[in-house]
């Protein structure tokens, strides 16, 4: 099998152990062992927690000491054998603890598999913005494959679905021993204290475009985990009125639609960030988180279905557009000798302190409109949609960007 064919293989792999979980278990959490909606919001806010400093120590030793693959092997293992203790939890405190400890070891694979991608592709000559998207598209395809395995098995509101992982990501973690050696880059760093401890991606903060840009992916990686968090706890509090509609019997595959859609918008990266640059790629992200949480608000398994669709496939624009478009600007404006350290930065500033941020408030406004077991999801998700709205509003203004369209993506990803 080429680098390529291998590499889909990793990404395949990478997201369908995310996906066999994280979009199901809180529903599980709430409806099956009861839990809060503050509970729940914490116990994913530790993917946040975990990714304020475990994606960029990894990405450290990465760029210093470990060959990315092999770090990439180990903490998938570990990750898989928390997932397996964590099937058989049903208390709120074990499980947040365990959960942090899978956080802890998965959420850096996120850059890491980023990592090993480019430098596999660069060491082969193969034009990374071009052809990794592509590529990349096949995480999706493997996260949608595992939602349909736990709907379809019936495993949405069971434990069963964190074995499924866990199975699958020391499946990963053996498989990453066997990819093509990604070494620790041998250039000399200098006799600073950041260099010295590895942490050179934080002059990155020094530009100011650059700064303001990981200053809104915080506030952004906010909302990037709250329909993942409630999407189907909110699906199945339909049961009563419309226990027979397709959305409440597959609320998997529902909320599938919204990964479908990534594979689609993924692939239009990098005609729209030659055509608009990555400041119009972000505004058309942070609109369609608008709408996003807008149509959920309004939607329903019945006459207001098609809205709930709707969400769905806009998801695909909101998260694309943000996540991956933001990885490769990272990418263009980083030094390759910082590559890992920043992409674990730019997961640290999204998935970390934003995600964090996200998980703890987001799990409060659940809270706050909840009654009893009565929760008023129209407020909750008209609430977060505003959050969005000022993001948007204010983005255009403090983003100092001029776009020069050029031959390829990646002089377009860059700034004037």
């Amino acid at each position: 099998m080429n680098i390529k064919g291998r590499l889909i293989v990793m990404n395949f792999m990478e997201f369908f152990v995310w996906g066999a979980w994280l979009i199901s278990m809180g529903g599980y959490m709430i409806v099956t062992l009861k839990f809060s909606g503050g509970q729940v919001g914490s116990i994913y806010a530790t993917m946040g927690l975990a990714s304020l400093f475990m994606p960029s120590i990894i990405g450290i030793v990465a760029d210093r000491w470990i060959n990315a693959e092999r770090l990439l092997g180990i903490c998938h293992i570990i990750g898989a054998i928390a997932l397996f203790y964590a099937a058989s939890v049903t208390d709120y405190e074990t499980m947040y603890f365990i959960m942090l400890i899978n956080s802890m070891f998965y959420m850096p694979t996120i850059a890491l598999n980023n990592s090993v991608s480019y430098a596999a592709l660069e060491k082969e000559g193969i034009d990374v913005v071009k052809f990794f998207p592509p590529i990349r598209v096949w995480g999706t395809v493997g996260f949608v494959v595992a939602m349909w395995v736990i709907d379809l098995g019936k495993w949405s509101l069971s434990p069963i679905q964190l074995y499924v992982s866990a199975g699958s990501g020391l499946l990963l973690g053996l498989y990453a021993f066997t990819l093509p050696p990604c070494p620790p880059t041998k250039i000399k760093r200098g006799n600073s204290f950041l260099s010295y401890l590895g942490l050179d991606a934080f002059v990155l903060f020094k530009k100011p475009r650059t700064a303001v840009f990981f200053i809104f992916a915080m506030f952004l990686g906010a909302a990037l985990q709250i329909t993942n968090t409630f999407g189907e706890a909110f699906i199945h509090s339909f049961t009563a009125d419309y226990p027979d509609s397709f959305a409440v019997k597959h609320p998997s595959i529902l909320m599938s639609i919204s990964q479908i859609s990534e594979t689609l918008f993924i692939l239009t990266i990098p005609f729209f960030l030659q055509r608009f640059g990555i400041k119009r790629v972000m505004l058309m992200s942070i609109f369609a988180w608008v709408l996003r949480f807008g149509l959920f608000g309004f939607g329903n398994p019945g006459d207001g279905f098609i809205l709930l669709v709707l969400s769905m496939i806009i998801y695909g624009m909101a998260f694309d557009f943000f996540n991956i478009s933001g990885s490769l600007f990272v990418k263009n404006e980083a030094d390759h000798s910082i590559l890992a350290s920043a992409q674990g930065l730019f997961m640290l500033m999204t998935n970390g302190v934003g995600a964090f941020l996200g998980g703890i408030l987001s799990g409060w406004v659940v809270d706050y409109f909840t009654v009893g077991e009565n929760r008023d999801w129209q407020s909750i998700w008209l609430a977060f949609a505003g959050y969005t709205l000022i993001l948007g509003i204010v983005f255009p203004f403090v983003f100092k960007y001029k776009h020069e369209p050029a031959a390829n993506v990646a002089d377009s990803a860059r700034v004037a």
